[in-house]
């Protein structure tokens, strides 16, 4: 397909959560189709470093979070939104905008509405298993849904997550090899990833903590503790860091991963056919405790509460999987049979042809 002229805008802003699905179709799109692709960002959120580093052309405008409950912020609402798509808009004429596709997060509403206004598909994807405000929004006014599990409370299509296709790791590969030596990792005992999402989680943390010295007798650590948390204590086998960019790397040297259960962590550690132990974050809708629910039902996870978190539970756990193969084999065994497929690329090529079509569709009106 002949597609240097397609330019599609990517709305997911704030958490990594909504950015990487959005950058993994992006970069599906620029790779496989030949799309300019332009990010949509807020001063806010982690795109500032998230987007620029992967070579993705990013354009600030004014967050627009919408509170859940009335508050002092609800009233500033109508002005922030009104600003917000004028930024925008003035973006989507600049890149000359064929579709507009987005995930969440503070950037999403200003993007459908603007495109809406424009008269520019757009295309809204829920990656949780409860839909956000945002997006149901995006819907309401025309956007095409999609949605990564059934049942979200949005109307659409149900598609999976789009994940990149290099975190489809080879554990012997150059990834390993690399990653092994950068945090001084043996492939002897096993690894233990430990990420609380991309600001860390305490309580995660706090049992970390206390279970290290336990772990790190029989297994290494690979710790993501997030940037706005203090430095853990240094420990043999045990690599803490604030931020994993290399997250590729951590996924093809880990053998269980100790996480939240975000729509997108979940994706990916799926992506990776990796066991899990899922500490659901204890706000928001619920939605954490969903998103990996399906994997628990079906052996290849297991999921601890926030509240009943303790390093004595954690050790339990790490030590029940990695100490029997049996178990361990089967846990992967399922993790892989319930992953998704090429979401990423199945988006894109949808994308890619509606836009096709319709500039097909336009010249031959003319």
């Amino acid at each position: 397909m002949n597609s240097q002229s397609i330019s599609v805008v990517i709305a997911g802003g704030g958490t990594a959560g909504h950015i990487e699905p959005a950058l993994a179709v992006g970069e599906a799109l620029a790779t496989e189709h030949g799309a300019r692709i332009t990010a949509l960002g807020t001063e806010k959120g982690l795109e500032r470093d998230i987007v620029p580093a992967r070579g993705v052309d990013l354009r600030m405008i004014t967050p627009v979070p919408i509170p859940r409950k009335p508050n002092a912020d609800l009233a500033k609402l109508p002005f922030k939104i009104i600003k917000a798509v004028a930024q925008t808009r003035k973006v989507l004429k600049d890149v000359h905008a064929d579709a507009v596709f987005g995930t969440g997060g503070y950037v999403a509403a200003p993007a459908y509405l603007a495109a809406k206004s424009l008269g520019i598909p757009f295309y809204v994807l829920e990656t949780n298993a409860l839909a956000g405000i945002a997006n149901k929004l995006g819907v309401k006014l025309g956007g095409i849904g999609l949605n990564a599990t059934a049942g979200s409370g949005m109307p659409g299509e149900v598609v999976g997550i789009p994940v990149r296709p290099s975190l489809a790791v080879d554990r012997e590969g150059a990834a390993a090899l690399a990653a092994r030596a950068k945090w001084n990792l043996t492939a002897e005992k096993p690894v233990i990833l430990v990420t609380g999402g991309s600001q860390g989680a305490a309580s995660i943390n706090a049992a970390v903590e206390g279970a290290i010295a336990d772990l790190t007798q029989d297994f290494q650590v690979l710790h993501a503790y997030g940037k706005k948390n203090a430095a853990p204590a240094a420990h043999d086998g045990y690599t803490a860091l604030p931020y994993i960019e290399d997250m590729a790397g951590a996924l093809a040297v880990a053998d269980l991963v100790i996480c939240r259960s975000g729509a997108m962590t979940v994706a990916e550690v799926s992506a990776a056919h990796l066991p899990a132990i899922y500490i659901p974050l204890p706000h928001g809708n619920g939605e954490q405790a969903l998103n990996s629910r399906h994997l628990v039902d079906a052996g290849a996870a297991v999921q601890i509460a926030d509240a009943d978190l303790s390093p004595e539970l954690l050790v339990h756990h790490v030590r029940e999987i990695l100490e029997d193969p049996i178990r361990l084999d089967a846990m992967r065994t399922a993790v892989a049979s319930n992953s998704a497929g090429d979401v990423a690329r199945t988006i894109a090529r949808r994308i890619a042809e509606q836009i096709t079509a319709a500039e097909a569709s336009a010249e031959k009106d003319v």
